[in-house]
């Protein structure tokens, strides 16, 4: 009889049967075990099984039924954050039942054809972190089957959302910085990126809250280490005595510029980020920052895009993570200039 160990060729239902001695609708009926075979027979269906490395097709097998039980995840591959959320929806979707299938968007792939490959998948809902398609373009996606977005707020029914309180998290963040005296805080925005509008009104509210109205100072940033770097070049002639930074990434940018010139952080500044990715916690960064739960996240979306794809009824369509302040050693007392 042949082996199949180390070969490419997969062993099939008949290389079993073969094996056996029994035909390849009794190996397929043990495999799916349902009744009509013998103790025995199921016995020498198995370990002709076994000794083959034959693995039943359960892939096949759903789609047969209509089903994939795939649910596809979009995600930006140079973001830090987006990968520490596809590591826990790996956690949320392991007991499930139901599987992933990553499609990455890269500076040679966009978002569109990272989400035409899932769809070429058959995925049965599409988790997507932080898109950057407009809201008409998800609504249309959602009409043909469930969309559940991640880290941004989507305004349209057809659309679930699972996001972290992003106002909140920088009001976190002032918050902190005020209580370590400082008075004079420049808030260093994302631009057009998903959530930057809502921190950008965390940080006004929590100034006004605080009593700083006056002394609101929002400087244009982004997503990067090249936009926080640009970002702090352009603080460095009037120097505030802390800064609130967009992203995790963008607060990297902006340590590496103070650096290089020289402003000891958090003696002469305080900086603080937002995620807490894996960046944030790197121990020559030690950076302060507002935490996004990404479990909690991870959690809520895979659950809803589950109920989706089953049909059950849904509550809320948005679901949202309370974020929660992590000190590190990048703030400190102001020390008055």
């Amino acid at each position: 009889m042949p082996s199949f160990h180390g070969e490419d060729r997969r062993p099939t239902l008949s290389d079993v049967a073969a094996r056996a001695g029994v035909s390849k609708s009794l190996v397929s009926l043990v495999m799916r075990a349902e009744p009509g075979a013998s103790a025995e027979t199921r016995r020498r269906v198995q370990e002709a099984a076994d000794q083959l490395g034959y693995q039943p097709d359960s892939r096949a097998r759903l789609l047969r039924s209509g089903r994939t039980r795939l649910l596809g995840v979009v995600f930006g591959i140079q973001h830090t954050f987006h990968a520490d959320l596809v590591t826990e929806l790996y956690a949320a979707a392991r007991e499930t039942g139901f599987e992933l299938a990553l499609s990455a968007v890269t500076p040679g792939r966009d978002e569109p054809e990272a989400i035409n490959g899932l769809l070429q998948d058959r995925c049965e809902a599409l988790l997507m972190v932080a898109p950057r398609s407009p809201v008409a373009a998800l609504a249309r996606l959602a009409a043909r089957l469930p969309v559940v977005v991640l880290a941004r707020g989507v305004r349209d029914a057809a659309v679930d959302v699972v996001r972290n309180a992003d106002a909140d998290g920088m009001h976190l963040a002032v918050d902190h910085l005020v209580r370590l005296g400082h008075s004079r805080i420049a808030h260093i925005d994302g631009g057009r990126a998903a959530g930057a509008a809502d921190r950008r009104r965390g940080y006004r509210d929590a100034m006004g809250w605080n009593g700083l109205a006056a002394s609101v100072r929002i400087v244009p940033g982004g997503l990067t280490e090249e936009d926080g770097a640009a970002a702090a070049r352009a603080l460095l002639d009037d120097l505030p005595t802390a800064v609130a930074v967009f992203n995790d990434r963008c607060a990297t940018g902006v340590l590496d510029v103070l650096t290089r010139a020289r402003v000891e952080v958090p003696a002469e500044i305080s900086v603080i980020g937002y995620d807490d990715d894996r960046l944030a916690r790197l121990s020559h960064l030690d950076l302060t920052t507002v935490a996004q739960d990404t479990a909690a996240m991870a959690r809520l979306a895979v659950g809803r895009a589950i109920e989706r794809a089953e049909g059950s009824p849904v509550g809320r369509r948005e679901l949202v993570a309370p974020p929660r302040l992590v000190v590190r050693g990048t703030t400190g007392p102001c020390v008055s200039r």
